[in-house]
């Protein structure tokens, strides 16, 4: 049979003083590192959500960036066409200038070259004429 006595107190002081040693040696300790532990990884969850906002945040405007000077591109080269139009309009109406000129230039020319062989022929037409009519006639005319 059990029976109770002074043994059952000092049963229950040594387990009291068990669970308060082993809480302060033990159990506050391991708590206190497993709260540094959960207040490092909130640290780094925050970090982690700055970072991938900041990340978005430049990953936009990197984008933005390239959209920009895709842009500024295509009026660069829209600018740069025209100017090239231009100056092919230019050219060629400089080209067509000097063509027309040399045009008249040559039609010019020719026109004096044939008046000079018209004048010419119709010199030997005469000769050849006076020469036909001496023989058909016999005689000087």
């Amino acid at each position: 049979m059990v029976s109770v006595d002074w043994t059952l107190g000092l049963q229950i002081f040594n387990f009291l003083l068990l669970v308060w040693v082993l809480n302060k040696v033990l159990y506050k300790p391991i708590r206190g590192v497993l709260q540094e532990r959960k207040g490092k990884i909130a640290d780094f969850e925050v970090a982690i959500s700055e970072n991938k906002e900041s990340v978005q945040e430049k990953e936009a405007a990197f984008l933005s960036g390239i959209k920009d000077a895709r842009s500024e591109g295509v009026k660069e080269r829209d600018a740069l066409k025209a100017e090239a139009s231009d100056e092919e309009k230019r050219i060629v109406s400089e080209i067509n200038k000097k063509a027309l000129a040399e045009l008249q230039e040559v039609r010019a020319k020719i026109s004096r070259e044939a008046q000079s062989v018209r004048k010419e022929l119709q010199k030997e037409a005469d000769l050849y004429s006076k020469a036909i009519c001496q023989k058909i006639l016999g005689r000087a005319v």
